[in-house]
Order: structure tokens, then sequence, then C-alpha cells
């Protein structure tokens, strides 16, 4: 009996919401073996149905619906689960928090003892407390938003979640208009790394791929002032889309990329601090921080970071003008390959960076990167070892070579399967 894509589709999805439940039940563990392992299963099970998301031109809108049903269950059992007591999280509460109680968070130092007393049980023990916030003003306000309503890690992981909603709103808009199968939303809704990094630590990232995802869409329906500002407003978030910039040249005017830089402008008013635009330890950040970047360790022995980093934002910009000129129409891959090229040469590429580029992975010229949105879990690793005792720092070796190496060797293998494909007569 031969069993349909759509019914080997349904028991991916049971498949994968039963190990996405386990491992959050070891969310408190994260890295360890069972967390580790429930994961790798989530992961292969996902892959499995991405083949057959792509192989499958149409699915009945039934398998959507469910498909999406299965995704909230799995969110519900990460929203649960505290995050993390070193997560960004607590960071993001502390900042909301200080611009509440009229203090510019790119000025306080967490640790200082002069503000002692702002600290609440969620924030005192917030990652890197000697440095001020990173974080540009888009992010900064969004952090105000919510903490106003409500202060606590567990209403922004709410508010995140929403954003992730709205992406799944946008996606199926998109995937209509570009008549292609609302299925396709199943290959974001279904990546592990966000029910772990979004409904599980809770990251802001996923604001900003919410954002970029809106001025896409706005660019596919030539509403250029729309596309110009939504792409202003996230970089405001984090400063990754920068590379994209290039997509948007001649389908946007210059009044549109004027109106976007003055919206930026505005956001960072409240935060001036004597006419100078602030960046809190985002310097600190390129000069100290490494994590999970082997290009940027390889040539940081004989470059300085600053000139590194810069590399990874010119790697970024070449590869959006390449595709740009290669492929006049849009396509979702366009976006995505500027955004992965940056973040291969950056100085840090944790798991929730990858959040950015979830969206745009769609069609199958994309695979390589959904396989390393699933191999970089194997960096949880690390979190694991710290909570043996050892300090944080490079990764193992095997773990990076597990992580990049099935990417590469996917790349083999797909490039050998084009050489050995006989070519077609004339």
């Amino acid at each position: 009996m031969k069993v349909s894509p759509e019914w080997r589709v349904y028991v991916l999805g049971v498949a994968l919401c039963v190990a996405l439940t386990i491992c959050a039940r070891n969310f408190g563990d994260r890295g360890g073996p069972y967390f580790m392992a429930s994961l790798a299963l989530a992961g292969i099970a996902y892959l499995l149905a991405v083949r057959e998301f792509f192989a499958t031109p149409r699915f009945s809108q039934r398998l959507v619906v469910i498909g999406l049903v299965l995704a909230a269950v799995w969110h519900v059992a990460f929203l649960r689960m505290p995050s993390g007591p070193d997560d960004d999280i607590h960071r993001y509460v502390w900042d909301g928090r200080l611009q509440r109680l009229g203090y510019n968070p790119y000025l306080i130092v967490p640790s200082d003892p002069a503000v002692q007393r702002l600290h609440t049980p969620e924030t005192r023990n917030l990652n890197n407390p000697d440095l001020p916030s990173p974080y540009p003003p888009g992010a900064q306000l969004f952090f105000r938003a919510i903490t106003s309503i409500h202060e606590s890690t567990f209403a922004l992981k709410i508010a995140f979640v929403v954003c992730e909603l709205g992406i799944v709103f946008v996606l199926l808009d998109l995937l209509r208009g570009t008549r292609k199968g609302a299925h396709l939303v199943l290959a974001f809704a279904w990546n592990p790394l966000l029910a772990v990094e979004v409904a599980g630590s809770g990251h802001i990232d996923i604001v900003g791929a919410l954002l970029l995802v809106v001025s896409a869409a706005a660019l596919v329906r030539r509403w250029r002032a729309g596309a110009a500002c939504a792409l202003g407003l996230a970089i405001a978030v984090k400063f990754l889309p920068v590379v994209l910039m290039p997509l948007y040249w001649k389908r946007v005017r210059i009044r549109d990329a004027a109106l976007a830089a003055g919206v930026v402008g505005l956001l960072y008013l409240p935060f001036l601090n004597h006419g100078r635009i602030p960046i809190g330890s985002l310097g600190t950040y390129v000069q100290t921080f490494r994590f999970n970047g082997p290009v940027f360790a390889a040539l940081d022995r004989g470059a300085p970071p600053q000139l590194l980093a810069g590399l990874a934002v010119l790697v970024g910009l070449v590869t959006a003008t390449w595709l740009r000129s290669a492929a006049p129409e849009w396509s979702a891959a366009a976006f995505a390959w500027p955004m992965a090229a940056c973040l291969l040469f950056a100085p840090a590429v944790f798991p929730w960076y990858l959040l950015w580029l979830l969206p745009f992975l769609t069609s199958a010229s994309t695979v390589l990167i959904l396989i390393w949105t699933v191999s970089i879990s194997a960096t949880y690793v690390q979190w694991h070892l710290r909570t043996l005792g050892r300090p944080w720092g490079p990764l193992p070796g095997r773990v990076m070579l597990l992580e990049y190496g099935c990417v590469a060797a996917a790349g083999a293998m797909i490039a050998l399967r084009r050489l050995m494909r006989p070519a077609s007569p004339r």
C-alpha cells in the first residue's frame, strides 16, 4: 500500500510534536542528553517534512490548518517553561524598566551599585552585567512598550509568539501572491528553532524578522514607501538586514529611502546623549564576543576585529548585489542568502540569529540554509557544559565540525548530483 505525501506529512508532524514536547520538558537542562536527543529527532522529522513540502506542489487546506495547530501545541509546551537564568530576555526586561523609570539603557551599567535598587528578581542576574545595552532603538522601544503592559519575561515571550503568528499570516499572503502552495508556510512554522528560541528563550530577532517580512510583502505589492520604512524599522531592531539594501535598488524611490532614514532617526531621539548617537556596548561585542564563528576565528589572528566585522557586512552586501542583478524579480531566497553569508563571517553566530532567515526558506534553493537551522542545534551543548562548571568559551571542535560539516556534506551531495545529471539533448 502506497502512503500519500499528505499522510507522510501528518506522521512527521505528530513525530515533531512528540519530540518537541519532550524537548520542552527538558528545557531547564538545555544542551543535556534528553534535550539534545529529542531536538535531534525533531530536526530530522522537520527536514523530512520539508522534503515533502518542496516535492509536492499542492496540499489540502486541511493539512495547513492541522499543521499550524500542531505547531501551536508545542509552542504552548515551551511557553510554559521559564526562560534560562542567563537568557537575553532578562536584559530586555531591564532595558524596558530603565526607560520607564526615566533612565537611558545605553548609559546605565546593570552591575553599578548605584542602580541596584532598580533591579527586580528577574533582572538581578542578567548576563553581561558589566556592560550597558547593545540593542538598537527599535528593540528598546519594543521592550518599553511590552513592559509597560506587564513587566515580566513571560509577557515578552507572549509578544514574541504573537510576532511569529504575524509572520505566518504575512507569509500566507505572500505565498498566495506569488502563486506558491500555502503549505510552504509550515516550512517556517515547523522549524524547531522557533520553538526553542521564541517560545522557549524569547529573542527580539523575531520582531525584526516580522518587520522584514512585512517589508518584503510591501515590495511585492509595490508599496514602496511601506517597504522602505519596514526595512528601516527592521534594521532598527538589529543591524543584520542592512546587508539587504541592494535588493531595494530601483525598487523604492529616493524619497522612500529618505523617509525610512527619517523614521530610524526619530527612533534615536529619546536616547541621544549630548547630541551623540548611542551604541551602548556594541563596540565591545565586536571587540570581544566570540561564538561559533569559524571564518572570523580563522581571520582574527591577522586582522583587527572591526575590519573583519566590516568584511562580514561587505560579504552580505556583495551577495545581495549579485542576487539583485541575477534575479530582477523578487524572490524569498534573495533575502535569505545575503544574511546567511554575512552571519558566516560574523564574530558570533548564536542559534537565534538564524531566526531572521526562517521566513524566507520556502524554496529548494535555500535547502543548505534549512539544514544549517537544524545543525546549529549542536551548539546548545555549550549551555550544558556551562552548568557542569566549564566557563563560557569557544565551542568544542567536534561540535562545529558537526554543525558546519552537515551543511558542507549536503552541499557536496547537491553539487555531485548536478554533475552526474545527464545533459539534456539540444
